[in-house]
């Protein structure tokens, strides 16, 4: 695999982004997990705010969710992002909000007319590319219609039995100190992994937090083989609540490989009778 193979109708570069600012069907999405006041200081011109929690809704006892197919609607409506818009996204985290959001247009049938932007926010500012203080005005509303796409969403019962037959493989993204147990987290009672979890932290597949950049595609590539990752096999990825695995999906789809997000994550299997969990 080339260094340059990451799929261009995935991912653009803010160099890219600066020269179509002003595209007539282009949504520029900033999604936000501090806050709206940090959009309010500085964002990309013209780009409009969505607050993570929208995007993948808190729900009880599971964290992160995938919104429903009418909430979804609304809120993409609302946006301004309709069945042909093409849209640009960055977010908090390091990526991680922007990845989210993709999945979750994915899930909904308009991952195709969306991108990430490559290095984010952080990337933009670094370049003295401009920046905005003020919202977009009133935005119209735009005709979203949701297309489910089960494919790419797994639930507990398939995870359950891919962690007996020891198939398809899972792909665990969190922190090392969280797949071993080392470290508590709340809302998760047992701590350690799902049996026959492979770790692959998905900071290391991005240049720092500090410089979300995706690294080069020959680098994640091996980064996923070693992980024993194969293109042409299904992927389960995990997380504890479903965003550090929409990462992992993003990358996976970037290169040319086939996954599913268990959205519920290790926190739902933690919490969940007759599940094993291994250290």
């Amino acid at each position: 695999m080339s260094e340059t193979a990451l799929r261009s109708d995935m991912v653009v570069s803010t160099g890219w982004l600066a020269e179509h600012l002003h595209d007539p069907n282009l949504v520029i999405l900033h999604v936000g997990v501090r806050g709206h006041e940090d959009y309010a200081g500085a964002h990309i011109p013209g780009a409009r705010f969505a607050a993570l929690d929208e995007i993948a809704p808190v729900r009880p006892g599971l964290g992160f969710e995938l919104p429903t197919a009418a909430e979804a609607e609304r809120l993409f409506s609302r946006l301004g992002i309709g069945d042909n818009s093409r849209v640009v996204i960055y977010g908090d985290w390091a990526g991680l909000a922007a990845a989210r959001a993709y999945w979750t247009l994915e899930y909904f049938g308009h991952g195709d007319h969306a991108v990430v932007l490559d290095g984010g926010l952080e990337k933009w500012q670094e370049e003295d590319l401009p920046v905005s203080d003020t919202p977009p005005p009133d935005i119209p509303p735009a005709k979203f219609t949701a297309r489910v796409n089960p494919a790419v969403l797994t639930g507990l019962e398939t995870v359950r039995q891919a962690a007996a037959a020891g198939k398809p493989l899972l792909i665990d993204a969190r922190p090392k100190e969280e797949y071993t147990g080392e470290l508590a987290i709340e809302g998760v009672p047992r701590s350690g992994h799902i049996p026959g979890g492979v770790h692959l932290f998905w900071q290391e597949l991005i240049q720092s937090k500090y410089d979300p950049q995706f690294r080069p595609a020959l680098e994640m590539a091996q980064r996923f083989q070693a992980a024993g990752m194969k293109p042409e096999q299904n992927t389960i990825f995990y997380c504890r609540t479903g965003v550090q695995a929409s990462f992992m999906y993003f990358v996976a789809k970037l290169l040319g490989y086939l996954g599913t997000v268990y959205d519920g994550s290790f926190q739902e299997w933690s919490n969940a009778a007759d599940t094993h969990v291994t250290k």
